[in-house]
C-alpha cells in the first residue's frame, strides 16, 4: 500500500511539472531609437497589458509582453515629439525586434 502511494505522489509531481512548463511563455519587444538622447520611455499597449522600458543610449528593451499585438509609444524629450509604431507581434516566448523608431522635432 505504501509503494502504491509513493508512485501515485511521484506521478502526480511529474504530470504536474509537464504541465508547468506547456504554458505560454513571456515574451519581449526591443529596438532603438533616433537620435538617442532624445527619449525616456518606451511603452507597450496592447488590449490587456501596459508595459515599459527606460530608453538607455538609444536602446529600449520591454519584457513579460504577452502574446499578443502591441503598439510602441516612445516618450520623447523635448523639443522631439512622440512617436508611435502599431502593429507589434509578440509570440509565445519571442522578443521582437521593432528597429529603429526616428524621433522628428
Amino acid at each position: 500500500m505504501k509503494k502504491v502511494k509513493l508512485t501515485l505522489a511521484a506521478f502526480a509531481i511529474a504530470a504536474a511539472g509537464l504541465f508547468a512548463f506547456s504554458g505560454v511563455r513571456d515574451g519581449g519587444i526591443k529596438g532603438t531609437v533616433n537620435p538617442v538622447d532624445a527619449a525616456t520611455r518606451a511603452w507597450a499597449l496592447s488590449a490587456n497589458d501596459t508595459l515599459r522600458a527606460v530608453i538607455d543610449k538609444g536602446s529600449y528593451e520591454i519584457t513579460g509582453a504577452k502574446p499578443g499585438t502591441y503598439r510602441i509609444i516612445i516618450e520623447a524629450k523635448s523639443p522631439f515629439k512622440n512617436a508611435a509604431k502599431d502593429g507589434i507581434t509578440v509570440s509565445d516566448g519571442q522578443t521582437t525586434d521593432v528597429g529603429e523608431i526616428r524621433l522628428q522635432q
